[in-house]
C-alpha cells in the first residue's frame, strides 16, 4: 500500500464510503463497511447501508462475518427514537494490532497500536548518535518485549510493523556532529530489510515526517481539513502535504520535505549554500543552546522551557525558528494555494503554542497581496505522531479498501 491510500478517520465523516453489491466483492465490501464504521466512530446497520450504498441484506451478512471474526462490537441499543431501537456497531479495539517503530537521529520508539488506532504500549531509547549495530540491537529488544506482552491469541492478530525513519539517517552529518563512518554505514543499510530479518511479520516503511502527517490525517485535526500543509518539528523539521483529503507522496515519496527548503537567496559569490529551514527551525538548535549553557536538554518537553534559566534560550530559538517557518509557509502558499497549515512536534504543548504564536506574528511581516494567508492550526497527535503513523500502514493495508475505488466527496 502506498502512502496516498491513507485516509481520514473522523467522528463526523467528510468522505463517503461506497460499496458494491456485485457477487465476488466480499473482501472489498467488508473493508468498505469497516471504513464506514471507522469514519463514523459507530453506526447502526441502517446507517452503514446508507453510507456505503450497500443493501441492508448485504450489510447484515457482512456485519455478522465481522462480528464472528472479532473485528466489530455491538454497543448498547439506542432507544427513544422513531422506529425500532438501533444497535450501533463499533470497531473492536482487540480486533487487530500493529507495531509502529520510529527510528530518529537521537531516539527510537516502539508503539503497540490497537485496531482503533490507540496506543497500548510504548518503549523508547535515547542516544547521542544512531550507531547502527547498537541501535538495531536495542530495537530488536524493545519489539521483543512488546511482543511478549501479547498472549497467543492476540499475537496472531498482529498485522505487521510500520517503520518510520528519515529517508537518509546519514545526511547533515556536519550539523549533527556525526562522523563519516557512521554516515556511510547508514547509506549502505536497507532499514526495512534489516528489521525484516529480525521478525517474521510484514514490514512497511515510510518517511518519518510523512508518517506523522498520516497520523494527523487519520486520528488528529486533519480529519476535518480537506487540504493542508503539515509541519512536524523534531530533531529536524519536516512535513507532508494533504490535498483533497489524500496524502500526496510525490514522485520520490518525499513531498513536503520542507526541512530542505532554502531560506535565503543563492549567489555565485557566496562560499556556502544558503541555509535550509532545518538549520534554523529544528529542535536540534534548541538542544545545542541548552547544552552550551550547561542545562538539561530535555526541558523542551515540559514547562521548564518557559522558565529561567532555559527561557532566554527558548525565546531566542522561537524568534529564529518562527521567522524561518513563516517564510516557508509564505512560499508554500504561493505554490499550493493552501488555506490551512498544521504545525506539530515532539515538544511539549506549551512550546507548540508559543511557536504558533510567534509564527502567526511573523506571517504579518509578509506582503500577502495576490495570495491568501493560511490559518495556522496546532496538531493534535504530538510526540506519538511518527510511530502511530507507521503503525497505521499495516492496519490500513489489511483492513481498508482502495481509497480511489470507494471514497467520494460528500456534497
Amino acid at each position: 500500500m502506498n502512502q496516498e491510500q491513507m485516509v481520514s478517520s473522523v467522528s463526523r465523516p467528510t468522505l463517503r464510503p461506497r460499496g458494491s453489491n456485485q457477487v465476488g466483492m466480499r473482501q472489498f465490501n467488508e473493508r468498505v463497511v469497516l471504513q464506514a464504521i471507522r469514519l463514523s466512530g459507530s453506526a447502526s446497520k441502517a446507517e452503514i447501508a446508507r453510507m456505503t450504498h450497500l443493501t441492508a441484506q448485504t450489510v447484515q451478512l457482512i456485519i455478522a462475518r465481522l462480528d464472528a471474526d472479532g473485528l466489530v462490537l455491538k454497543l448498547n441499543r439506542i432507544r427513544g427514537k422513531v422506529g425500532q431501537p438501533s444497535v450501533p456497531m463499533a470497531l473492536n479495539p482487540d480486533g487487530a494490532f500493529s507495531i509502529g517503530l520510529t527510528i530518529g537521529r537521537h531516539n527510537a520508539e516502539v508503539l503497540l497500536v490497537d485496531f482503533c488506532a490507540r496506543v497500548r504500549q510504548r518503549l523508547s531509547v535515547e542516544y547521542a548518535l544512531p550507531e547502527p549495530d547498537v541501535l538495531f540491537r536495542e530495537i530488536q529488544g524493545m519489539v521483543a518485549r512488546i511482543l511478549q506482552t501479547l498472549d497467543a491469541d492476540k499475537a496472531k492478530l498482529l498485522c505487521g510493523i510500520g517503520v518510520a525513519a528519515p529517508l537518509s539517517l546519514g545526511s547533515w552529518q556536519e550539523l549533527l556532529g556525526m562522523g563519516p563512518d557512521i554516515a556511510q554505514r547508514w547509506a549502505n543499510i536497507d532499514i526495512p530489510e534489516r528489521i525484516g530479518e529480525m521478525f517474521d511479520v510484514p514490514i512497511s516503511f515510510v518517511k518519518d515526517t510523512t508518517a506523522a502527517c498520516v497520523a494527523e490525517l487519520v486520528v488528529g485535526r486533519g480529519h476535518a481539513e480537506r487540504n493542508f500543509l503539515y509541519y512536524y518539528v523534531g530533531t529536524f523539521i519536516g512535513g507532508g502535504i494533504v490535498l483533497d483529503s489524500q496524502l500526496h507522496a510525490g514522485a520520490h515519496g518525499n513531498a513536503g520535505a520542507v526541512g530542505s527548503l532554502p531560506i535565503g537567496m543563492a549567489s555565485a559569490s557566496q562560499q556556502h549554500y544558503p541555509p535550509q529551514l532545518l538549520s534554523l527551525a529544528s529542535l536540534h538548535q534548541l538542544h545545542v543552546a541548552y547544552r552550551a549553557a550547561g542545562l538539561d536538554v530535555s526541558a523542551w518537553k515540559d514547562a521548564r522551557a518557559h522558565q529561567a534559566p532555559w527561557l532566554e534560550h527558548t525565546q531566542a530559538w522561537l524568534a529564529k525558528a518562527s521567522t524561518a517557518i513563516a517564510m516557508a509557509i509564505s512560499s508554500a502558499a504561493c505554490f499550493l494555494d493552501i488555506d490551512r497549515v498544521i504545525l506539530d512536534g515532539s515538544f511539549g504543548r506549551s512550546l507548540l503554542d508559543a511557536l504558533i504564536d510567534h509564527v502567526q506574528q511573523a506571517l504579518e511581516l509578509y506582503d500577502w497581496q495576490g495570495v491568501a494567508k493560511p490559518t495556522i492550526l496546532a496538531g493534535q497527535v504530538g510526540s506519538d505522531a511518527r510511530g502511530l503513523g507507521g503503525a497505521l500502514l499495516p492496519l490500513y493495508a489489511n483492513f481498508m479498501p482502495n481509497r480511489d475505488l470507494f471514497l467520494k466527496a460528500q456534497p
